[in-house]
Parts: C-alpha cells; structure tokens; sequence
C-alpha cells in the first residue's frame, strides 16, 4: 500500500520574521550623504535586523545599528517605511525602516555581517543598494527630508 502524500498545517505554515533598522544619514559640507552596508553575503543594503525578545522597534533599530556600524543615531520624527519580502522559500520577512541622523560612534564594521560600509551622496547610494525594495526606502526618505 503507498504511503500518504498527504501534508499537515505545519509544514504548509510560512514562518514570519520581523527585522527594524534604519536609513542612517549626516550632514557634511558637501551635502547630505546616507549610509550603506556590503554584507558579507555578497548583497548592498541597508541597516537592518531582527528583533529580539520584547524589544521596540527603535529598541530594535538602536541595537542593530550600533552592532552593525559601531554609530549612535537620533531618529527624525514623522518617518517609517514598512516592507515586506519572502527572503527564502517558506519565510515571510517584514521589515521596519526609521530615519535617523548619525550622532557618534565610529564607523566600524560588524565583521561577522559587514564586508564594507559606507557613507555615499543619494545617487551613489541609490546605485549601490542591490534590492528594488531598499531603493524605494532610501527614496521615501531622502523625499521626505527634502520636502518635510
């Protein structure tokens, strides 16, 4: 007699995940420039990562930040962009940004997740970011800067 096909709820469950970060900028003499991340898998992206146990978002977006770059930020109130994606079959990835200003620290790579980071003017980092997603972010945030 064949074995059943059959599937149960668990393995037809997609697995959720939520990450925060933030598009990180300064303000220098030449302009404004924002920060991007080459991760060691090989992708341009950035500040982002996953939430752990009861924490905010900003708790969140603080911690990876200063992980990630070795930078202290102040959000800018009044900014969020909410996006999700499927990053490998069977996860659904949502993934909150917030726009902050650097305020300290060292830039400094996590080496574990960052090959290279750094600060480049908007069309740079427009070129430079990998995933349409993370361009539409930096867009929505560089706009609002703009026009407030």
């Amino acid at each position: 007699m064949p074995e059943s096909t059959g599937t149960n709820e668990e393995d037809n469950a997609m697995r959720r995940e939520k990450s925060c970060g933030a598009v990180i900028f300064r303000e220098e003499a030449g302009g404004r420039e924002y920060l991007v991340l080459h991760s060691t898998q090989g992708h341009t992206t950035l500040c982002k990562g996953h939430v752990e146990g009861d924490e905010t978002e900003h708790e969140t977006a603080v911690r990876e930040i200063m992980e990630e770059t070795g930078l202290r930020v102040d959000f800018v109130d009044g900014f969020r962009a909410d996006i999700a994606y499927s990053p490998r079959p069977g996860v659904d990835k949502d993934v909150v940004f917030f726009l902050a200003r650097r305020s300290g620290g060292t830039l400094a790579c996590q080496p574990e997740e960052v090959a290279d980071a750094r600060f480049l003017p908007f069309e740079g980092a427009m070129a430079a970011l990998t995933h349409p997603s993370d361009r539409e972010v930096l867009e929505r945030a560089n706009a609002f800067l703009e026009w407030g």
